[in-house]
């Protein structure tokens, strides 16, 4: 990636042509996110629609043991030793004549804040449940996520192959709880040992599977519901009371609006075992024809149509040494509007500087290859030597600035300690690097001769990740010292607002990374004795979004 002027940076009036060649592409993108809570099946299903997608020719199980293969979501080294997914990774593979980016996101609920991340460049989510847990806490926490930035929501009810709650108990707690209305589009025969296959609730045709080899595609036939052959493939009465209880939902009278469904207000909802690929085909295939396709991004200027002509794009995510024998650091861009090409000249609307995008990468975990074009939905990596931001816009034609990506409030903050000062440098370059890819919020202490940062995170695992990628990437070990604070605030005002208050007790008041203050607080109880006795005060538990200002580095 080189800074050029010699590039134009105007679509210069496209043809028809490439303007019919630019709608085709949109109308084969589909783009989503799934969000679930941990140990719900995320990184088995994903491997499972790659599998289908035809991505990969055998999908790994997470806790992989001897020859079994390791999954392909998982590349960082620690995610292979613990079986958990803690980064966002994009996987992109084309299936049925749709390209299809899945954007897998952690499983840890430590690693939320990434999902948050994620989730803004996502067009569509699908909601894991465990079918016996139902709805867990992190699930319930992504969903708010998808209902803030109205994102359509398919639920996946995964595990059916183990004893579990019943269907319809499952669907009733997803409509009460999360105030979502539930159409499911297919319905299980059966559960546990006894779960056979599924009955597609639009076509009536029923869908038997089969077990098959571990890792293998499960092998399906489709029967009619009034095919008398299927007395001998499946016991009469799992058949029977499957019919009764859709004629049961069928009563209800409600429809599959697809308006609903795109203003999240309505969700689709399949069942299946991922872990045995059940069902799994049956989703895909009815979610490539309900999801909704890559949509118009709000910017400060309006409405940006991916249709538009003129190239934009936002980095969603930052990510230092994928290849560690490399220590690059690449930057994931979701396409917005317009074809993306190699080598094209972009204006970075933070720094107003001109780029050329030369070499571009397609993304598959860890694995990547030079993409000559893209289109809106697609994610490509480009490599970042300090210039990108988290929530920066890059744009050709009319300047156009995205809405940012904002921090959310951590609930655990340390001390990160360097005990050997001749590796300073490598400590400074490999927290700053971090800092950016958002792996870990990083606070400053308003005590100028107090140099070592403060890290502030979600959970104690995301410490525990910059501790090891410190030793392992930038060869640095570190000491963790917690603080005892459990609330973080900024103060809306600035420095000048906190001064006007003067002097206030039962928290700390330190700097993030724009030099804006942050109190903190050791419990809720302190947190509302400040607010009772400074009404003027006004605090935010998400950090505003700062645009065109460059982070203080270490």
């Amino acid at each position: 990636m080189t800074t050029s002027s010699t590039h134009s940076l105007s679509s210069q009036g496209s043809t028809a042509q490439e303007l019919a060649e630019l709608a085709a592409a949109v109308g084969r993108r589909r783009n989503f996110a799934i969000i679930s809570h941990p140990d719900a099946g995320k990184t088995t299903l994903t491997e499972k629609l790659l599998l289908y997608g035809g991505a990969i020719q055998q999908a790994g199980a997470v806790k992989a043991k001897g020859e079994q293969r390791k999954v392909t979501s998982d590349w960082m080294e620690l995610e292979k030793q613990r079986g958990i997914s803690i980064t966002s990774t994009v996987l992109q593979f084309d299936y049925a004549g749709s390209t299809i980016n899945l954007l897998d996101t952690p499983g840890h609920q430590d690693f939320s804040e990434d999902t948050y991340r994620t989730l803004a460049a996502a067009d569509n989510a699908v909601m894991l449940e465990d079918a016996a847990k139902g709805l867990e806490p992190q699930t319930r926490k992504l969903f708010e996520v998808c209902r803030m930035r109205r994102i359509p929501i398919f639920t996946f009810i995964n595990k059916m192959d183990r004893p579990g709650r019943e269907p319809l108990e499952l669907l009733d707690e997803i409509e009460q709880e999360l105030g979502l209305a539930c159409w499911p589009v297919n319905w299980p025969i059966g559960s546990g040992d006894r779960f056979r296959g599924v009955i597609d609730r639009r076509t009536k045709k029923v869908v038997l599977f089969e077990r098959a080899e571990r890792g293998k595609q499960s092998n399906e036939r489709r029967l009619d519901s009034s095919d008398p052959e299927l007395a001998t493939l499946v016991e009469p009465e799992l058949l029977a009371a499957a019919l009764e209880e859709l004629e049961l939902l069928d009563g209800a009278g409600a429809d599959l609006d697809l308006e609903l469904v795109h203003a999240g207000e309505l969700s689709p909802v399949f069942f299946g075992s991922a872990m045995t690929n059940f069902g799994v085909r049956p989703f895909l295939d009815a979610f490539l024809e309900l999801a909704q396709k890559p949509t118009a991004r709000q910017s400060a200027a309006g409405e940006v149509d991916p249709l538009s002509p003129d190239f934009t794009g936002f980095v969603f995510k930052l990510q230092a040494n994928m290849d560690p024998r490399h220590r690059d650091r690449v930057a994931f861009v979701r396409v917005c509007s317009g074809k993306f090409e190699k080598d094209m000249a972009v204006r970075h609307a933070r720094s107003g500087k001109t780029i050329r995008l030369s070499r571009p990468q397609k993304l598959f975990g860890q694995d990547r290859e030079v993409v000559d074009e893209a289109f809106p939905g697609d994610v490509i990596g480009l490599n970042n030597p300090g210039m990108f931001a988290i929530g920066d816009t890059l744009y050709v034609g009319s300047k156009v600035e995205y809405e940012g990506i904002p921090c959310f409030s951590p609930e655990i903050f340390a001390w990160l300690r360097n005990p050997n000062p001749s590796a300073f440098k490598s400590f400074r370059k490999g927290v700053n690097e971090l800092r950016e890819e958002g792996a870990v919020q990083v606070l400053y202490d308003t005590d100028q001769s107090k140099r070592d940062p403060i890290l502030a995170a979600v959970g104690q695992l995301q410490l525990e990740v910059v501790q090891y990628r410190l030793e392992h990437e930038y060869g640095v070990q570190t000491r963790i010292e917690p603080l005892g604070f459990n609330v973080a605030r900024w103060v809306s005002g600035g420095w000048p607002a906190l001064e006007k208050v003067g002097r206030i007790f039962n928290c700390k008041t330190v700097r993030d990374a724009w030099d804006r203050p942050v109190l903190l607080f050791k419990n809720d109880w302190n947190l509302n004795q400040l607010a009772e006795d400074h009404p003027d005060l006004e605090l935010s538990a998400v950090a505003p979004v700062v645009s065109g200002v460059e982070p203080i580095a270490l």
